[in-house]
């Protein structure tokens, strides 16, 4: 228990400090950047599999289409999701980037409704309106929606769900969605080249050793969160998840002197009403069904 709760709380803890990472990486395009995390994270992966010995899963998920269909839609939800958070860290929206993911348990939970047809309890639905609340305030108090939080939780819920009934596991799985991506990051990066246009070549060594670190930055949290939560509880593990977007949101605030009103931290105010509800509500089951069952 002890172990897990360290392992997931370290991968949490790193997701958490990623703007300091991508803020170093601010004299590279945010297309540049994703398309080296691409590269990077697959040339790691692919060294900590040959290290593993772990390949008899490829061979049988590239003879599977629906398998393969599935990873390559998770795998442009995944890059979509990468780009829209390197783009907001870097133009100035760290704090849009941490709402997104405070909000995205909440999006899990309406995921699950409306795909998986699960009954939501009445504390959900109250955890879910109170978030609603949040979000209206801001759209209304910036006179458009929070459409960074909204685009960041929409598609890595998405992409939770696509992987929660997924036929690999977290190492295997994102290791397969970087090769399904290599073919493109690779043309793209060599028509940067051919257009004069790669700012890598150009780059300061410190930026160049930085991108070249994006494989083992990107894939070492994964893999400390997939055995953190192979040892804790998913209450628990729900618990931890507010490490990321709280360190995010304490970096654009103190470090990055992002503007956080009054107003904006009403709305703030309401979507963390909304998981502090969410969150005494799953432990109030948990707590329940462990008591039923003994």
């Amino acid at each position: 228990m002890q172990a897990g709760i360290l392992y997931a709380a370290l991968a949490y803890a790193m997701w958490g400090l990623f703007p300091v990472y991508f803020k170093a990486l601010q004299e590279i395009p945010a297309q540049e950047i994703l398309v080296h995390r691409m590269l990077w994270s697959l040339a790691f992966l692919l060294v900590v599999l040959t290290w593993r010995r772990q390949w008899a899963w490829l061979g049988k998920a590239l003879r599977q289409p629906r398998v393969l269909g599935g990873f390559t839609a998770s795998a442009l939800l995944l890059s979509g999701n990468w780009f829209i958070y390197i783009w907001a860290v870097n133009a100035g929206h760290v704090l849009d980037a941490s709402l997104g993911y405070f909000i995205n348990p909440l999006v899990n939970v309406m995921l699950g409704f409306i795909v998986l047809k699960e009954r939501l309890r009445p504390g959900q639905w109250l955890a879910i309106a109170l978030a609603a609340c949040g979000v209206a305030w801001l759209t209304w108090q910036s006179g458009h929606p929070p459409w960074i939080a909204l685009s960041l939780a929409a598609t890595f819920g998405i992409y939770g769900l696509l992987r929660k009934t997924a036929a690999l596991g977290p190492l295997e799985g994102l290791a397969l969605e970087t090769l399904v991506l290599f073919p493109l990051a690779l043309a793209y990066l060599v028509y940067l080249t051919l257009a004069g246009h790669n700012h890598f070549a150009g780059a300061s060594l410190s930026a160049k050793w930085l991108l070249a670190a994006a494989g083992p930055i990107t894939a070492i949290p994964l893999l400390l969160f997939a055995a953190g939560a192979r040892r804790i509880s998913l209450s628990l593990l729900g618990l931890l998840q507010y490490i990321g977007p709280t360190l995010q949101l304490l970096l654009g605030v103190w470090l990055y002197n992002e503007p956080f009103g009054g107003a904006r931290l009403a709305g703030f105010a309401l979507i963390w009403a909304a998981l502090l509800v969410y969150s005494l509500e799953g432990l109030w089951q948990a707590w329940s069904g462990r008591k039923s069952a003994a």
